[in-house]
């Protein structure tokens, strides 16, 4: 089979391996979308955290179960699955209290072992989810959406709440759609204005702003009866972005990192003090967020289309993955196809 190996920094390579046989438990999926993320993208740059080289990129996996270890149910076979791709040991004290996205020994697929950039892949058969509604496209966006709808739970996001959301990339945009989906009034900042642009004409935003040109704080107070955000997300990768985002956020109000970044966050403690903000991590999803992701796209309220742009094969993914990294490429999310359904294209 085609395995796509990052064997350093900025370089990839096709490479031949033979299918994988399952271990117990296991079963072989034949995948057939990854979606490319940020996690991919700052892997492949040499920034991120949590990483070892050579390393068989890819975690946001739909496929076909094709095989099954002797002691998984046979009834797999076949079925179309999106990858919860992080493993956990479930004995820990974190996934002993339903804390499994942070287990203390957690291993994520693409990451801390190789992932999906392949034509195969074995995956703990517990952690490949049927859901027959869904196309290829969107199994394979379940994950990054999955973010998302984890972050907006650990920001307890309420009705009428006004979210600003720093960062319109995909994970910013599930932030967004599942804020919506609990009535919440949504504010999207970004410097890019064709991300703010399709996140107020297509995926629901209440309002968008431009990170540099646009008085932030002010517009906020104009909108929100003189005072500061609900909750705050950041989605933007960026450490000068986080440490502002306390500026943004109100008396009482939340913020809530959804990036990690190779850096140091700071923020003046008087003022954090003073309005009693609390302020949270939040890292992967469980299950109970992909299943509110799959609820919500099978619902039609959490869209999918618009967000891919640009589709390419697996083994053009040397070629194409330094031009998908490029800040100008226009890339909101790319996706990698294994069969005949899409070539090598730029659909946006």
């Amino acid at each position: 089979m085609q395995v796509v190996v990052c064997s350093k920094p900025n370089e990839m390579a096709v490479i031949d391996k033979p299918v994988p046989a399952c271990a117990s438990g296991e079963a072989l999926v034949a995948i057939r979308r990854i979606g490319i993320c940020g996690t991919d993208i700052h892997a492949f740059g040499g920034n991120q955290p949590y990483f070892v080289y050579p390393r068989v990129l890819g975690h946001e996996l739909s496929g076909e179960v094709v095989a099954t270890a002797d002691d998984v149910d046979t009834g797999l076979v076949g079925q179309a699955v999106y990858v919860i791709p992080y493993l956990h040991c479930g004995e820990c004290r974190a996934c002993r209290r339903g804390r499994t996205n942070c287990c203390q020994h957690l291993e994520v697929v693409g990451v801390h072992r190789d992932g999906g950039m392949a034509e195969y892949l074995n995956v703990p058969a517990a952690h490949l989810v049927p859901v027959p509604s869904l196309t290829p496209e969107q199994l394979a966006l379940v994950e990054c959406q999955a973010i998302g709808a984890h972050a907006v739970r650990r920001g307890q996001v309420e009705r009428d709440e006004l979210v600003v959301v720093v960062g319109a990339g995909p994970i910013g945009i599930g932030v967004l759609q599942v804020a919506k989906s609990r009535g919440a009034r949504v504010a999207m900042v970004d410097t890019n204005r064709q991300r703010l642009d399709l996140c107020r004409d297509e995926l629901g935003a209440d309002v968008v702003w431009h990170a540099i040109d646009d008085d932030v704080v002010a517009e906020i107070e104009a909108i929100n009866d003189g005072a500061l955000a609900d909750v705050v997300f950041d989605a933007t990768g960026n450490p000068e972005a986080m440490n502002r985002g306390f500026d943004l956020a109100g008396h009482g109000g939340r913020y809530v990192l959804v990036s990690i970044v190779k850096a140091d966050i700071t923020f003046s403690d008087p003022d954090f003090h003073k309005k009693e903000l609390t302020l949270l991590a939040s890292r992967n999803a469980t299950r109970e967020d992909f299943e509110t992701v799959t609820r919500l796209m099978a619902s039609g309220e959490l869209k999918t289309d618009p967000l891919i742009t640009h589709r390419g094969q697996l083994e053009d993914l040397p070629e194409l993955m330094p031009k998908w990294c490029a800040p100008d490429s226009g890339v909101i999310k790319a996706m990698v196809t294994l069969d005949s359904a899409g070539a090598s294209e730029v659909i946006a």
